[in-house]
């Protein structure tokens, strides 16, 4: 039960706009996933950036077990196998960008689609335990030791997928 999986990996595309250009960031994440994208909405307006709550600006997707282990692969690849130990937050979680999506394998530039970058989170837990937050009865908050910290975090990352964490 102590052992640490991976829960999940969300690949987010923000835009900033509606439109034609969040059309082709849909196409680009559903190449690199092979899954359907979520459309995110603003949140509050920004008029010095024309935004409106509740227009679409960004795609994300969920991935989690095999699909999510396997896009992590690709996306460590394009990174080149380095993540900064400021990526780690305290709960044990590791967010990295990258520049453009050619940078994945086997990926060629698309002149019609432009250049997008996205954001990847890597959400990590142990196996068991997190039921003690979600039920209803006897509700508790979680013990340290089922939490994953930031060391643990970079560890299981340096040895299942050979990351080099620069620091």
């Amino acid at each position: 039960m102590q052992e640490i999986v991976i829960d999940k990996v969300v690949v987010n595309i923000g835009v900033g706009q509606a439109g034609d250009r969040l059309n082709k960031a849909a196409r680009v994440v559903e190449m690199l996933t092979n899954r359907k994208p979520v459309f995110t909405t603003a949140k509050r307006t920004v008029r010095d950036f024309n935004v409106r709550k509740g227009l679409q600006i960004g795609v994300k997707v969920t991935l989690r077990k095999n699909d999510a282990v396997e896009f992590l692969k690709k996306a460590l690849y394009a990174k080149g196998y380095k993540i900064p130990h400021y990526s780690f937050d305290r709960q044990g979680n590791a967010y990295f960008g990258i520049a453009d999506y050619t940078d994945f394998k086997g990926m060629k530039d698309d002149p019609e689609i432009g250049i997008f970058g996205m954001d990847i989170a890597v959400v990590l837990k142990r196996r068991g335990g997190y039921r003690l937050e979600r039920r209803r009865v006897n509700r508790k908050h979680l013990p340290s030791k089922i939490r994953v910290t930031r060391e643990e975090s970079m560890e299981f990352l340096e040895k299942n997928f050979n990351v080099q964490v620069v620091r």
